[in-house]
């Protein structure tokens, strides 16, 4: 495999660590703020990925994704335990937990393009990587040597940027058992839930089928714009 290949693999898997503890870590806290301290007693509230390790999930898919590559990264976690029964107004607490974990995730691409604007005024050279960076989305050895702090640095953020919008909005799909399905239950009528409740193995055909693909429409666009921003800059 190609040295910078390698180094993008292990930076990419990084990045994937922390966003997936983000994700479960934002959807306990909000949980606990809300009265509900199953995940917080279990420890959940944290980023460390340790708490949130799922062995399929985190370890072997996303390796075996890398081996494959190139392409996107994927992967979860262990769901954070939740217990509604604890919440005050159980509809709106349940949804306000579950989009906890997809907006941290939104707020961490947007949090990184913030570092990669800073990075890019910070210096000429830093302008230079960043444009390139966010413009091909390709490190070489030309690029790396004009900076071995700098390039890591840069790429780094931005595939903080990529992951956390593919993870925030694949986690919005309306089908279980992904967050968005949490939100999409409460606004159907009794009959309507009996039957979506039952999709099972359905729904885990259907995201696999058209998953990425729509995942592809939702995050090409946000990512083209926040492109555009570091190169405005």
């Amino acid at each position: 495999m190609d040295p910078n290949r390698i180094i993008i693999a292990i930076f990419e898997f990084a990045v994937l660590l922390f966003s997936l503890s983000l994700h479960e870590a934002a959807h306990a806290w909000m949980a606990s703020r809300l009265g509900d301290p199953t995940a917080r007693m279990l420890g959940r509230v944290t980023l460390n990925p340790i708490k949130h390790i799922d062995l399929w999930g985190t370890i072997i898919l996303p390796a075996i994704m890398l081996f494959i590559g190139p392409g996107f990264l994927f992967g979860w976690a262990k769901p954070t335990p939740v217990t509604t029964a604890n919440f005050k107004n159980v509809t709106r607490d349940d949804i306000l937990t579950t989009i906890a974990g997809p907006g941290s995730n939104l707020l961490a691409a947007i949090g990184a393009t913030l570092v990669l604007l800073v990075l890019s005024r910070s210096s000429l050279t830093g302008a230079a990587i960043v444009h390139q960076i966010a413009a091909t989305g390709q490190v070489g050895d030309a690029l790396l040597a004009s900076s071995p702090t700098m390039v890591p640095l840069v790429l780094l953020f931005y595939l903080a940027i990529v992951l956390n919008l593919i993870l925030a909005a694949f986690n919005l799909l309306p089908l279980p058992p992904l967050d968005g399905s949490h939100v999409f239950r409460h606004l159907l009528p009794y009959k309507a839930l009996r039957i979506y409740d039952q999709l099972g193995i359905l729904s885990l055909f259907l995201i696999f089928l058209v998953g990425g693909r729509v995942v592809g429409y939702i995050v090409s666009p946000a990512l083209f714009i926040l492109r555009r921003i570091l190169l405005a800059f």
